[in-house]
């Protein structure tokens, strides 16, 4: 299978790495056009424009926002139909998810110093959260619970989605994944459109304060554009994997480990780093001998060609270090002593721990959440939690003493930056 071959030994290793896992932050201005004009224009006439636009992207004939809403009675019996497995599969990985993020929950606090001042933080929910859960080539069900769980455990008021439904079809197990969250309201629209209606509202749909959820280039687009109106997660950019072996585990395993993330897409990454460079070469093999029994032979192919790589390393600790500047949305450690390697990991979106942790058991029911910083970010931020649904407001509030104490430093500070009101607001509380 065609990919790059690196070795951390050449000379020119550290330019050929940059090149490799470079991603283009450039925007395509034609695209930032377009959803601008479509964001402007739901803005301006709402439910007519989402009704508009979704009939002529998504392939629909519908003649009014009615038909885009999805009631609790449709979702019911979606779940009702759905063979028992998946129903079954759905509960519990919602279970799952559900636990671990109830230990991200965060609670307020506050103390009292000597003289009665008090300090502290008050923690809320979001009152309306927004989450878009993609459609059309793919079903993802998944994103649903991932997405609108960590809501619910933060105690949002209500949660809106929002996924496309080309031709009218929409997954009967996304649906029912909107059952089991407990997902509020349901509208099949989707692209820019979606994103427009979620940050401006409309007749029908209801204005949220933060948008969650992965898309197409026009939804990050649209994201992007409307960031500062309503809060958003992340802009995501292809999916990735970095894999780091021993040499000691299954080749095959190796092998269906890093197509689980180039089958994705044809820009999706997916790298294997190893200080064995026979056992490169026996994943290579695994690679092509396995390719042929997937059905996203052509991606997968793609993806390995255009961004994969195999790279050999002089040792783990090397390893370690590369894993670091990567900065990878997933990182495997097929390693032995795997936990004790994890620890001097600093960024990476989410560590699978040891040979039988395979990425994909994190895409589905591990527990913690798939939404996970790409493109390098892993190095400033962190997977979708609880906490991205609450916000944190300050306590502050001062006894007649405390005041007076604080004024006394404030005041000279506040005439330090010329700012007299500042001062005297201050002064008036100092006690003569």
């Amino acid at each position: 299978m065609e990919t790059t071959w690196l070795n951390a030994k050449d000379a020119d290793f550290d330019a050929k790495l940059a090149a490799l896992t470079a991603w283009s932050e450039e925007r395509d201005e034609e695209v930032a056009d377009r959803v601008r004009g479509i964001l402007r224009d739901v803005a301006k006439r709402g439910d007519a424009a989402l009704v508009e636009y979704t009939n002529r992207f998504d392939r629909r004939d519908v003649a009014g926002m009615d038909e885009l809403v999805v009631g609790h009675d449709q979702l019911q019996a979606a779940l009702d139909r759905i063979p028992a497995e998946q129903r079954q599969a759905l509960e519990a990985a919602a279970e799952r998810v559900r636990r671990y993020h109830e230990k991200q929950k965060q609670d307020s606090w506050q103390y009292r110093e000597a003289d009665g001042t008090l300090l502290g933080q008050q923690v809320t929910p979001l009152d309306r959260a927004g989450i878009y859960v993609p459609g059309g080539k793919a079903a993802y069900p998944s994103s649903v619970l991932m997405n609108a769980l960590p809501a619910k455990v933060a105690g949002v008021g209500e949660i809106i989605m929002v996924s496309p439904a080309p031709d009218g079809e929409i997954n009967d197990m996304v649906l029912a994944a909107a059952a089991i969250a407990g997902v509020d309201m349901l509208f099949t629209l989707g692209g820019a459109q979606a994103v427009a209606a979620l940050a401006y509202g409309s007749d029908t749909v209801p204005a949220v304060d933060k948008i969650v959820g992965p898309g197409n280039i026009y939804v990050a687009e649209a994201k992007r554009q409307v960031f500062g109106k309503v809060g958003i997660d992340m802009i995501a950019g292809p999916s990735e994997i970095l894999v780091v072996c021993d040499g000691k585990t299954d080749p095959d395993w190796i092998a269906m480990d890093l197509f689980s993330q180039a089958e994705h897409d044809e820009e999706a990454q997916a790298i294997l780093v190893s200080p064995d460079g026979d056992f490169l070469q026996q994943v290579a093999e695994s690679m092509e001998k396995l390719a042929v029994t997937l059905e996203r032979e052509t991606i997968i192919r793609t993806s390995m060609k255009n961004r994969g790589a195999m790279i050999q390393v002089q040792d783990l600790q090397q390893a370690i270090a590369l894993a670091n500047t990567i900065a990878s949305e997933h990182l495997e450690l097929s390693i032995d002593d795997a936990e004790q390697w994890a620890k001097q990991i600093r960024h990476a979106g989410a560590i699978f721990l040891g040979r039988h942790t395979p990425e994909a058991l994190g895409d589905y029911c591990a527990g913690p959440n798939h939404v996970l910083p790409t493109s390098a970010t892993a190095r400033f931020s962190s997977p979708l939690g609880v906490y991205d649904f609450q916000k944190r407001s300050s306590l502050i509030g001062c006894s007649p003493e405390g005041a007076s104490e604080l004024a006394k430093i404030a005041s000279p500070l506040a005439r330090g930056e010329s700012l007299t009101a500042h001062a005297r607001s201050a002064e008036y509380r100092i006690k003569k």
